[in-house]
């Protein structure tokens, strides 16, 4: 037994035969200890770097177990795939290779195209399955989100979570399905030609049933981050916590066709050493997909601003072929909320949402308010490796009334930040329910068994909040049931008109390229409160304008083109507008006025023609 050749935790080599591989340098010994199909003790070998593993034959079906430490202490395996008791309960076995799968010959549409559809398994239903998530994924395919993107969904303690506590990254969370129903559910959304992002969590594990230290130095004092110490990318024994990690990843990507994974908060993974982790990561991802002959691609969380995370390794860059644009969603919150407290002080200005439509970033080496420093770097973002949003998990959640968008501001102002995501140069992310104007709050909640841990997460919800952290006890179930999604909602005003207008801006993104990722010529500007994109590639020229004011505003038409028609504007009554609907034809240096928080798409056209 090769432990470089050997996959971590337990493997099935044979049909009654598995195999058991954990990194425990400090271990003297390791054993085994099954409890089903057979009740016994298997000692495992020490082998090289730390490792310990063997093979235990004659299981007639995938072994329950824990590891024995050298002290007789039983804990769940690392690197378990399985953990249908909790996090508290004994590990499971898991052949991936059971599975019948049906996607063969899916391809996701490449990141710059996409469109991106964030959702919590637990609350996206009423049952909080991934089977009963199956049933909505017609909706989705139908409205033209083109990749769905399920929160953490590595077991975490309880059955409330947001996904960020997992401490077995391995495991599927037994309250979701559990492993098969990942599958199914991976493979029915392939059958509607939805690719998956799945979230994963590698700057921090939570603390409820976390076995890692016990077993190996995952962990590193020498750096500390918001969520205690930093998990052990560059400090002796770091080579193994790199392979859990990058194992981990190419796990999800191979036996649960994955499409790409979304690495949460990649600036509190540290890492100072000349090869990061995050490059050889995405190093192994493309390999991976050469191999398997179809993409896979990684997505970064980062909140530093620095070009390098999406540039190629050759120029120094980590590699990742998008990342999530905070900048955006600060700037157009700002914007259109009036809110200024926290990171909201360093934006709430129109020449700041067009320095983000024209540059990506809004902070490229300026000077931050929020930080008091400078923040960011220069350098070209190409727009299709930004992905861009009015709201997510953490800015609602985030907050004292884990308030929507749609709870913030009129409706009016709500529909023209949709238009703004799904118009804008970036990538589009929805948080579900956002395409039918949700309002149920999506609050923090947890369901750990340990009642210290729940009283330092409501201290610290109070610290952060003040008497607001009263509104939501993240302990309690109700707090959990509130957030679920009303999916009535869809059929009846103002739902059901704002999931006219989604579909009618999805619909025109799709139909015309100049609105997708890089293009000949892009360029935003604002004058008097209205933000004018211009958009031109190999086809017609587009031209877009959003009034950012609550008033009416004047604009006058870009000569790009002698005519424009008229594709979409706010005022169709189908997706909500008033019925009194713009010019449907304008001239070169026209004025034309604009309603308050209105918006409107133009297509070039010269001589009567197409452009």
């Amino acid at each position: 037994m090769n432990p470089r050749t050997t996959k971590l935790g337990a493997t099935r080599v044979g049909n009654r035969d598995w195999s058991f591989l954990v990194w425990a340098p400090e271990q003297p010994e390791l054993a085994v200890r099954i409890y089903q199909p057979v009740l016994r003790t298997v000692a495992l070998e020490p082998m090289a770097d730390g490792y310990h593993g063997g093979v235990v034959r004659g299981l007639d079906e995938a072994p329950t177990y824990r590891i024995a430490l050298a002290d007789g202490t039983l804990l769940a395996d690392p690197a378990s795939r399985w953990q249908p008791e909790g996090v508290h309960g004994p590990s499971r076995g898991f052949d991936p290779t059971d599975f019948d799968w049906t996607d063969a010959g899916f391809h996701a549409t490449p990141v710059g195209d996409q469109v991106i559809y964030e959702l919590h398994v637990g609350t996206f239903t009423a049952e909080g399955t991934f089977d009963a998530a199956i049933a909505r994924l017609d909706d989705l395919a139908a409205l033209g989100i083109t990749a769905v993107e399920p929160m953490p969904v590595a077991q975490f303690p309880g059955r409330r979570n947001w996904g960020y506590d997992g401490v077995f990254p391995f495991a599927v969370q037994d309250s979701y399905g559990g492993p098969v129903a990942f599958q199914r559910f991976v493979d029915a959304c392939h059958a509607r030609g939805l690719a998956v992002v799945l979230d994963v969590v590698y700057n921090h594990l939570g603390p409820e049933g976390n076995v890692l230290g016990a077993f190996a130095p995952y962990f590193t004092e020498t750096y500390r981050t918001p969520w205690g110490a930093a998990v052990n990318f560059s400090e002796a024994g770091s080579d193994e916590v790199r392979r859990f990690f990058t194992e981990n990843a190419l796990m999800w990507l191979r036996d649960f066709h994955v499409d790409g994974l979304r690495l949460d908060a990649v600036h509190g993974i540290v890492d100072p050493t000349a090869s990061p982790f995050l490059r050889e990561l995405t190093d192994d991802v493309r390999a991976l997909a050469a191999s398997l002959g179809v993409p896979k691609f990684l997505i970064a969380e980062s909140a530093d601003n620095n070009p390098l995370v999406v540039s190629p390794p050759a120029v120094g860059g980590l590699g990742f072929d998008a990342q999530w644009n905070d900048d955006v969603h600060h700037a157009l919150h700002a914007l259109l909320t009036g809110e200024r407290q926290g990171y909201y002080a360093d934006f709430g200005e129109p020449p700041q949402l067009v320095r983000a439509f024209n540059h990506g970033f809004v902070l490229r080496g300026d000077y931050s308010a929020f930080r008091g420093r400078r923040h960011g770097s220069t350098g070209f973002v190409p727009a299709d490796r930004l992905v861009g949003f009015a709201q997510n998990h953490d800015q609602i959640g985030n907050r004292a009334g884990a308030e929507r968008l749609t709870s913030l501001v009129e409706p009016d102002v709500a529909r023209l930040a949709m238009a703004l995501v799904l118009l804008a140069p970036f990538v589009p992310l929805l948080f579900m329910g956002e395409e039918y104007a949700e309002t149920a709050p999506f609050p923090y909640f947890i369901d750990h068994g340990d009642p210290d841990l729940v009283e330092a997460v409501r201290r610290g919800r109070a610290e952060e909040f003040g008497r607001d952290a009263d509104r939501f006890d993240p302990a309690d179930e109700a707090t959990y049931a509130r957030a679920r999604l009303d999916w009535s909602a869809r059929q009846h005003p103002p739902g059901a008109a704002r999931l006219a207008l989604v579909r009618r801006l999805l619909t025109i993104r799709r139909e015309h390229p100049a609105l997708r990722g890089e293009v000949l010529e892009s360029r935003a500007a604002a004058v008097d409160g209205v933000l004018s994109l211009l958009r031109r590639d190999t086809g017609d020229p587009l031209l877009l304008l959003f009034n950012l004011t609550g008033g009416r505003a004047e604009v006058t038409v870009d000569p790009a083109a002698p005519t424009w028609t008229k594709l979409a504007d706010s005022a169709e009554a189908a997706t909500g507008g008033d019925g009194a609907g713009l010019p449907d034809e304008l001239k070169a240096e026209e004025r034309l006025t604009l309603p308050a928080y209105g918006f409107a798409i133009y297509r070039g056209v010269a001589g009567g023609s197409a452009w």
